[in-house]
């Protein structure tokens, strides 16, 4: 007989979120899907409130690293907002370099980006997912550092990759991983 009212509760739930404002704009809901596509597509955004790769810190790791070639990985990435209140939104961009290639992180398409706002001091997270790759495969990129860029920005901050090489899908150039878009951290 609880069945009822955890129906009722789980109904009651789910209409006070829809219920929710957004963030005080005249979009809605929908304002998390709103041009994400054109704003992290690498064309330049003229925003002045979107948070720029200086003025945030970004923390790598810890992960949870593939132990053997054909296991997936994982590697969080926070991002602390460190100057004034901006947002963020679409996909951070990612490209894993090694000696003589590199390899941009593919967005993971079941992800559905947001806008976030980040006060002074406020975090934000997302996630590289990969598959470790053979030592001295052909197919395997063997990475050394890992290239952080926000959506809409040219420059970005470049970190050690230690997590062994990346499994390719065709080639090193191709790999086979992928990279959250941006969800709201802490509390």
């Amino acid at each position: 007989m609880r069945a009822i009212p955890i129906t009722v509760t789980v109904l009651a739930a789910a209409l006070l979120l829809t219920a929710c404002d957004s963030g005080g704009g005249t979009g809605g809901s929908d304002t998390g899907n709103k041009n994400s596509g054109s704003k992290s597509s690498g064309s330049k955004n003229t925003d002045s409130t979107t948070c720029r790769i200086g003025e945030v810190g970004l923390q790598v790791g810890p992960a949870n690293a593939a132990p053997a070639a054909g296991d997936t990985g994982n590697v969080p990435v926070t991002l602390t907002n460190k100057g004034a209140k901006c947002t963020l939104e679409g996909f951070p961009t990612l490209s894993l370099t090694a000696q003589s290639a590199s390899a941009t992180v593919p967005r993971d398409q079941a992800g559905a980006p947001q806008k976030l706002t980040l006060a002074q001091g406020d975090t934000a997270s997302f996630t590289l997912t990969y598959v470790r790759g053979k030592e001295g495969d052909p197919k395997s990129l063997a990475a050394t550092s890992l290239k952080i860029g926000l959506p809409g920005a040219a420059e970005g901050q470049t970190f050690k990759w230690s997590y062994g090489p990346v499994q390719g899908k065709k080639d090193a150039t191709d790999p086979n991983a992928s990279v959250t878009a941006f969800q709201q951290a802490g509390d």
